[in-house]
């Protein structure tokens, strides 16, 4: 499995090929946003990219922008940037996680082989294969998404996590932490901002499928739920 990694620090690109090396995965390197943007197209088969944000030419918030018009492969940013704004700037723009720098590359891998594992669809064999939620028909082991009248919704893999975990429990009302221990299947670190934003982009979407459809509510001061 291939790991890309943009940084145009090469100390830091080799640190972390070595950990992505040490854990069975293949490194791909890259040293700047644009060769991130060659390198995968030459290798489709890369399954998650490590990325900086301050790079020259093409910074790496505008690597992700250009990824996300056509796929929905995991992205983690690693950046010095260290505000929240920062942060959540981040996961607007389509990544999955942020970690900052300086960085335990441990702490990396750890949310590597989580993402990479949601979005494999490592999900147990009790969940059902096909929900209903309100407006929408989620299917589990192909990740699609549709609305009533067959659009389909793309979604990162934690985003379909997200909404899987809400519709798979009607009513039933998750916190922040909850929801970040279960999808991310971390222990809860600061995740209440982390997984707001990723419940606002994944409203965004639906909303604009389903011409403005509500699935997912908000109970203030608990959590998030998909009625029954």
């Amino acid at each position: 499995m291939k790991i890309l990694i943009v940084d145009d620090d090469k100390e830091i690109v080799e640190l972390l090929s070595i950990y992505v090396k040490n854990e069975g995965y293949e490194p791909i390197q890259a040293y700047s946003g644009k060769e991130a943007i060659t390198k995968l197209v030459t290798n489709p088969d890369i399954a998650l990219m490590i990325l900086d944000i301050m790079m020259p030419n093409m910074s790496g918030m505008d690597v992700v922008k250009e990824v996300r018009k056509d796929s929905q492969i995991p992205i983690i940013i690693v950046s010095a940037k260290t505000a929240d704004m920062d942060k959540i700037q981040g996961l607007i723009t389509g990544a999955d996680d942020y970690v900052t720098k300086p960085f335990n590359p441990l702490e990396v891998m750890a949310r590597v082989k989580s993402l990479l594992r949601r979005s494999q669809n490592e999900v147990t064999n009790t969940e059902p294969d096909v929900l209903e939620g309100g407006p929408l028909t989620i299917k589990k082991d192909s990740h699609e998404v549709t609305t009533l009248t067959g659009k389909q919704i793309q979604l990162t893999a934690l985003e379909f996590g997200i909404l899987y975990l809400l519709a798979s429990h009607p009513n039933r009302v998750f916190s922040a932490d909850e929801i970040f221990e279960r999808v991310w299947q971390q222990e809860s670190i600061v995740s209440a901002k982390t997984v707001m934003v990723h419940v606002s982009h994944l409203r965004d979407k639906i909303e604009e499928a389903t011409d403005g459809e509500k699935v997912i509510e908000t109970v203030w001061g608990v959590g998030y739920k998909v009625e029954a």
